[in-house]
């Protein structure tokens, strides 16, 4: 049966009555005085509208080729036999517009995604990803409050010091992603001198039952704030994040060319008193609390021949080591086994309600290396892009390589080709995926 939920409503509630107070508070705009007619060109055409409107709609057929011997298949399947494919059959439709008029802006982005498998039906939601006002008194001063992404970090694939944002999913980092409820405020000024500019950003962060509530349990004002400098021609961040719903953060990051096509980047997080659950071989699950420390290096190169290089690594402290993935996997294998032989499931759904934890986030273990390569039109062949992306867990030497072919010769479209091929031993993060293979299209059109 098609579900279709709509998700924070009393935010929505709260950024309606917000972006009315701020309309309402817009010093009206001076009245246009009219001289005589002595031009040729329209004046409308060349005047920015107060308003926009836009989207993109997108649909995604998806082929998997499924692996059953694997712990997340038997995990996922161990009630139904959905064969050796899976088709799914997506669609998205995502709208997004603003109104400005003297200082004042109100922006608004929703997405509705609707999915089926021939495994599990169909099911859909309607999500709010962004939705906020902002006050621009001056050219240094912005205010912004409502729903939104930060943004935070210098990385393409991971950003470990985007403290207050969703994960973004590293085989598809340039998704857009559903924001939080916070306020923020930017100051910005230029210098003459070593530092050629200064920028700080303070952020509040509610969370209780209604706002922000799958951040905590308990209800909290958060505070963040970014320090940025621009110090000989080197981007730097200096970020900080507590308030009590999470243990204290640090984090900084940096960005510089060090010639025009060839730019260096890097991430470094700390995690005050960071408490990790993890399962002993012989099943028992514990948790330990410790100060972790993440970081990401990587490089974005451009040969003269259009050729893109993206490389990064990126160490995840608070990701489980080799053998604490082991130790999971083996007691899914275990629980599988005593389902089929007893049919409890008791072990299963308790190695389920694990992974929606820490277990399932995106590159859940300690160390990853990440290479994209992009050609744009090879053999002067117009508007197509072949690229390979290669994932690599440094941990067990398992990994992903995604070939990826996108056209753009139709005008607002986009059409993408692509395959991911999964690798790995047993007892390995790839090599235990559902998948051995994934092959989709993408056709997305821009309005």
């Amino acid at each position: 049966m098609r579900k279709v939920q709509c998700r924070n409503v009393p935010t929505l509630q709260s950024l309606i009555r917000l972006a009315v107070l701020v309309i309402a508070l817009l010093p009206c705009c001076p009245p246009t005085v009219r001289g005589e007619e002595t031009y040729t060109f329209d004046q409308a055409e060349i005047e920015k509208k107060p308003w926009h409107l836009g989207g993109y709609a997108e649909i995604r057929p998806v082929i998997n080729v499924l692996d059953k011997d694997a712990a997340l298949y038997q995990l996922q399947y161990y009630k139904d036999d959905p064969g050796s494919t899976i088709t799914e059959y997506n669609g998205r439709f995502q709208l997004d517009g603003s109104y400005e008029k003297g200082m004042g802006r109100v922006y608004i982005k929703t997405s509705t995604d609707y999915s089926y498998s021939s495994e599990s039906g169909g099911n859909g939601q309607t999500v709010i990803y962004e939705g906020y006002a902002t006050l621009k008194p001056s050219d240094s001063w912005k205010l912004e409050a409502g729903k939104k992404n930060l943004k935070w970090g210098k990385g393409y694939a991971w950003n470990p010091v985007n403290f207050l944002d969703r994960i973004k999913d590293p085989y598809d980092p340039e998704l857009s992603l559903e924001g939080y409820v916070m306020a923020t405020v930017d100051y910005i000024r230029s210098f003459e001198g070593p530092v050629r500019t200064l920028a700080i950003t303070p952020v509040l962060f509610p969370v209780n039952d209604h706002i922000n509530d799958d951040v905590g349990e308990d209800s909290h004002l958060n505070v963040a704030v970014k320090l940025y400098l621009l110090f000989y021609d080197t981007d730097l961040d200096l970020i900080y994040a507590g308030g009590g719903t999470r243990t204290p953060r640090y984090g900084m990051d940096f960005s510089r060319n060090l010639s025009t096509n060839f730019e260096v980047h890097g991430e470094l997080a700390s995690i005050q008193r960071f408490r990790k659950q993890e399962m002993d071989t012989d099943g028992t699950l514990g948790s330990e609390t410790h100060d972790t420390l993440s970081g990401l290096l990587g490089v974005r190169h451009l040969t003269t021949f259009d050729l893109t290089t993206i490389l990064e690594y990126y160490h995840n402290g608070t990701g489980y080591s080799a053998n604490e993935m082991t130790n999971y996997f083996n007691f899914i294998h275990s629980g599988y086994q005593s389902y089929q032989s007893t049919g409890s499931d008791r072990q299963l759904v308790f190695a389920q309600n694990l992974t929606k934890g820490s277990y399932s986030r995106p590159s859940p273990m300690e160390d990853y290396l990440y290479l994209k390569l992009s050609q744009k039109e090879p053999l002067d062949i117009l508007y197509f892009t072949p690229s390979v992306t290669v994932m690599i867990n440094l941990n067990d030497q398992s990994h992903s390589i995604t070939p990826e072919l996108l056209y753009t010769g139709i005008t607002n479209m986009e059409l993408r080709l692509r395959a991911a091929f999964i690798r790995g031993a047993r007892d390995t993060e790839y090599g235990e995926k559902q998948n051995d293979y994934r092959f989709e299209i993408r056709a997305g059109y821009f309005f």
